[in-house]
């Protein structure tokens, strides 16, 4: 049965949608630098992309585009603001946004993300987002709970040409109350898949070993673990320990949305090991202003349940 205070809420959103939708499309703050190789190779060498026409001049010359372009799925990059980066006057989704979480819709996750690009970026452009809201829907009942669906359109701007476009759906919800049993430890809720390609991995992890997937063939190391060998083709695999030492190749410092069974902020590493791999893991005992590019770590398992050991990083002495 609805009640009168969430027919209350229901009609303020639907007023408050229509009146942001009526806005249209309004245009965000501009990208601090211009498309630029630094980032690029920062990016392309991050995401293990080696398609040279992103990076190498002489390739790119002779490439159909004559000249080095920026991958299109790194568009969003060039104008994602930071914590404290001025981020321009609130856009037409933000007063929904708020308006969900005064209502108690504070749970969030993403649902869709649609991109579609006109054109490769060049060297030197200077992006501009613009943002429209499209869409909202509900309430909708969900595995998670009530919740909202919120749509809006982002376009990617280089002076006034649109260059590339994204739809982005989230799913603003209200958490269910949950009433832990008080003799018995709460299971850790973002459980990891566990797979034929990846059991062998977890496995290790409960013995304390680091193990990393190993081509039975061309004997290459890869991570993380898969069903083909990306050099030889071969479906032959084993794995090696690795010795558990490594440092800190990238991170980010997670502030929200709030994560289940891990207290916010903390450090989510990529750490290169030094038998050729990276691995992602989240940096321990150390706060996240002293983690930095190039920090010695050594790996720790972490009990987050009765049944899941997640392996996790320490700092070390270099």
């Amino acid at each position: 049965m609805t009640t009168t205070a969430e027919t209350s809420i229901h009609e303020r959103l639907a007023v408050l949608a229509e009146r942001q939708i009526a806005v249209g499309e309004v245009r965000g703050v501009a990208a601090t630098d211009p498309v630029n190789l630094p980032m690029i190779h920062h990016w392309t060498d991050a995401m293990g992309d080696a398609n040279p026409v992103y990076t190498d001049e002489a390739f790119a010359a002779a490439s159909v585009h004559g000249e080095i372009v920026a991958p299109p799925a790194m568009v969003q990059v060039w104008t994602m603001p930071g914590l404290k980066r001025d981020k321009g006057a609130p856009g037409p989704v933000d007063e929904v946004l708020a308006t969900l979480d005064e209502a108690g819709f504070t749970g969030v996750v993403a649902t869709n993300c649609e991109q579609t690009h006109h054109r490769y970026l060049r060297l030197g452009e200077r992006l501009v987002p613009a943002t429209r809201m499209t869409g909202l829907s509900g309430p909708k009942t969900t595995a998670l709970g009530v919740g909202y669906f919120v749509t809006w359109l982002v376009t990617w701007y280089s002076e006034h040409e649109p260059v590339a476009e994204m739809m982005f759906r989230v799913l603003k919800f209200r958490p269910r109350e949950k009433k832990a049993a008080p003799e018995e430890r709460r299971p850790y809720p973002m459980k990891p898949a566990v797979n034929r390609d990846t059991a062998f991995f977890w496995e290790g992890v409960r013995e304390g070993e680091l193990r990393i997937q190993k081509c039975g063939d061309c004997g290459e190391l890869r991570h993380p673990p898969g069903p083909i060998c990306p050099s030889c083709r071969s479906v032959n695999r084993t794995y090696t320990v690795a010795g558990g030492l490594g440092e800190v190749y990238s991170f980010v410092v997670h502030h929200n949305p709030p994560v289940p069974g891990i207290k916010t902020p903390f450090v989510v590493a990529v750490v290169e090991l030094p038998e050729g791999v990276r691995i992602v893991g989240n940096v321990m005992e150390c706060p996240p202003e002293k983690v930095g590019i190039g920090m010695p770590v050594r790996v720790t398992y972490q009990e987050m349940d009765d049944e899941l050991i997640l392996p996790m990083w320490v700092p070390r002495e270099s």
